[in-house]
């Protein structure tokens, strides 16, 4: 069992590295699926595991490659601090079952948007560079 949890949070680790997604997106259904843990304690146990090496990981290397905007991160923190807050006060009292089906329903309706976001702007290509201008 340690084995599978530590294995876990490699795996979701590469993934937000790699992605820049939030490690809960991917952290809190395996802890449900995978480790048989209840709902809220999927998502309490996912913020204090994300807390550290979120914040500090991945950071580091976006830093050194001048990949981050200190002053709307520094906004953002705050609202989000303020937010998960509030969040939680409304989680805490909801039924695990209707909880996991909100979570359930912002990952349909983010994979859809990110679907349509796709077929509205079409892809570019991953290495772009300044217009390389040819003698014609």
């Amino acid at each position: 069992m340690n084995f599978i949890i530590l294995l876990l949070g490699l795996v979701v680790g590469v993934l937000v590295g790699l992605l820049g997604i939030g490690g809960g997106v991917v952290l809190v259904p395996a802890l449900v699926y995978l480790l048989r843990m209840d709902q809220h304690m999927a998502q309490g146990t996912s913020l204090f595991i994300l807390l550290p090496p979120v914040g500090l990981g991945a950071l580091r290397e976006y830093w050194k490659q001048g990949h981050v905007d200190l002053y709307a991160g520094i906004l953002c923190a705050g609202g989000m601090l303020i937010g998960a807050y509030g969040g939680s006060l409304i989680a805490i009292p909801m039924m695990s079952r209707n909880l996991k089906g909100m979570f359930g329903c912002f990952l349909m309706l983010a994979a859809i948007l990110l679907v349509r976001k796709e077929q509205v702007t079409p892809a570019r290509g991953i290495a772009e560079g300044p217009e390389v201008k040819t003698r014609g």
